[in-house]
């Protein structure tokens, strides 16, 4: 049976609205009144989708981290380099801002490094690259050292 929109969850038909209601509710303890399916289903999202960005950037750092460190083309490191500044940052800010995403670092390195290696080598194929991350996995230091230096 489809729904019709009067017969929609407030959640189903405006999500903003039912953010701002929810928020309403929480504020003055209505409790018993929260959809607290959606707020549950909400909640759990919003962890996701920050071990997702934290897998992503990382990703990405490892991606430019190996062309910079294997691919001999001078004229792109620039912009390689200006992508790992800028993905370092975002990570800085990200773990700042959830500093429990850095008990998820050694797990997001590892699927990290095999989709960043899996990329460059598609795109790279003439290229050798090491089949493991050769230095080292410390948060601190990924995030700071240039290891083309």
């Amino acid at each position: 049976m489809i729904e019709t929109a009067e017969q929609l969850s407030l959640y189903k038909r405006d999500i903003f609205l039912w953010t701002e209601e929810t928020i309403a509710k929480l504020r003055a303890k209505d409790f018993e009144n929260l959809d607290l399916e959606n707020l549950i289903e909400e909640i759990e999202s919003l962890g996701i989708s920050q071990k997702k960005e934290l897998l992503s950037r990382l990703t990405t750092l490892l991606e430019h981290l190996l062309k910079r460190l294997y691919v001999n083309l001078p004229n792109d490191y620039n912009g390689w380099e200006r992508t790992i500044r800028n993905q370092r940052r975002e990570l800085k800010l990200l773990l700042i801002q959830m500093p429990s995403l850095k008990s998820k670092w050694q797990d997001s390195l590892n699927i990290s490094w095999q989709l960043a290696l899996a990329d460059v080598k598609a795109e790279y194929k003439s290229i050798s690259f090491p089949s493991t991350w050769q230095f080292s996995d410390d948060v601190e230091i990924m995030l700071n050292v240039n290891f083309w230096e």
